[in-house]
Parts: C-alpha cells; sequence; structure tokens
C-alpha cells in the first residue's frame, strides 16, 4: 500500500472551491469561455486531484454531470475549473448543460489528499473516508466518498457499483490487472435554497 499527501482545505477554502467551480460552469455554458481561477486562495496553488459533481434538484435529486481526477500535475484551482467545464460538457453524462438548467444545480467539489494505492482493497477501505477510482483494460471510473454513505451500501458494493460505472464487471475490483486507488477527499457541496455551502 503506498500513499501520498495532498492539501487541507479550510471551510474558506471549501466554500471558494464551490464558488469557484459554479462560475466555471456559468461561464462555459453561457458563453462558451473558461474561467480563469484569478487571485486564488495559498491552498489552490497546490498541486493535487479534484473532482466537481453537478446534480439536478428538479423531481428526484439526479446526478447531472462529474469529472475530474485524484490525480492532477495542475494547481488545484485550474483542476476545479477543468472538472466543472467537463462536467458540465456533453462529455460527460451524454448531454451538454444548457443555461436554463443552471438555477436547478447543485454544485459539489471533492479535493483530493491521502492518495493510496491498494493491494487490499476490502481490508484498506473506510467507508465515508475514501473515495474509489478503478482502472483496468483501458476504462476507468470513481466515485466520492460521500456516495456510499448516501446509498447505504457495504465496502463490497461500493466496489462493485465503482466497477460498473468504469463499464467493467461489478467483481473487476478482485482482478490482479485492475488498479484500485483510495483517496481521501473533502467534500463541499451548495445547499439547496440559500445559496451557502455545506462541508459533507
Amino acid at each position: 500500500m503506498s500513499q501520498r499527501q495532498g492539501v487541507d482545505l479550510s471551510y474558506e477554502d471549501g466554500a471558494r472551491a464551490v464558488e469557484l467551480a459554479r462560475e466555471a460552469v456559468d461561464s462555459y455554458v453561457r458563453h462558451g469561455q473558461r474561467e480563469h481561477p484569478g487571485s486564488m486562495r495559498e491552498a489552490f496553488y497546490e498541486r493535487t486531484g479534484a473532482f466537481v459533481r453537478l446534480e439536478s434538484t428538479c423531481g428526484r435529486r439526479s446526478l447531472r454531470g462529474c469529472a475530474g481526477g485524484y490525480q492532477s500535475g495542475d494547481q488545484l484551482g485550474h483542476a476545479i475549473v477543468d472538472a466543472a467545464i467537463e462536467a458540465a460538457s456533453d462529455s460527460s453524462c451524454g448531454s451538454e448543460v444548457t443555461p436554463s438548467e443552471l438555477p436547478n444545480l447543485t454544485v459539489s467539489v471533492c479535493t483530493v489528499r491521502n492518495v493510496v494505492l491498494t493491494d487490499d482493497p476490502l481490508a484498506d477501505l473506510e467507508l465515508g473516508t475514501h473515495g474509489v477510482a478503478i482502472d483496468g483494460g483501458g476504462k476507468s471510473g470513481w466515485l466520492y466518498p460521500t456516495v456510499p454513505v448516501e446509498n447505504g451500501w457495504t465496502e463490497q458494493e461500493y466496489l462493485d457499483r465503482t466497477c460498473r460505472k468504469a463499464g467493467l464487471a461489478p467483481t473487476a475490483w478482485q482482478d490482479d490487472d485492475t488498479i484500485v486507488t483510495l483517496f481521501e477527499g473533502q467534500v463541499f457541496r451548495e445547499r439547496e435554497g440559500d445559496g451557502g455551502v455545506e462541508q459533507l
């Protein structure tokens, strides 16, 4: 099992990360432009991965887009912007987010720290702490650390479903040629209604 550290965000940093992701989505969807992080908070200069999820609040909450990676050579601020744009594009969930959808989207950001390459994912995985990334057969997929808790999954269900998201057989995480990476992540999300940000 190998590990590397990442960045720890304060609540203020996390709130700004969500705000930056929202700005990037709005700028891309409304104007087709890439938002520039501008003058960033100190933590945003760290080179680490980030994920962005867009959820529709219309009817039953549903995933509208997701993108990012657990490793990045870019500074965190740029990784957030790139993930937000990809999440809003048609390469994420099959159709591009439209301007009319923007008021009904909830934006969340997961910043990555403590990446662990594991040979025994079932033993090393801690629900509620670790996100999971699966790579095998030229395919890859990942899920946020909060997802199994929200859905009441066991460790095995979490690994199975991450494999499915990658387009692999549910039990592919057990194969010798499949790479399973665990990552700790801080997750910050817009609250519905009041426009505030909560840490999950």
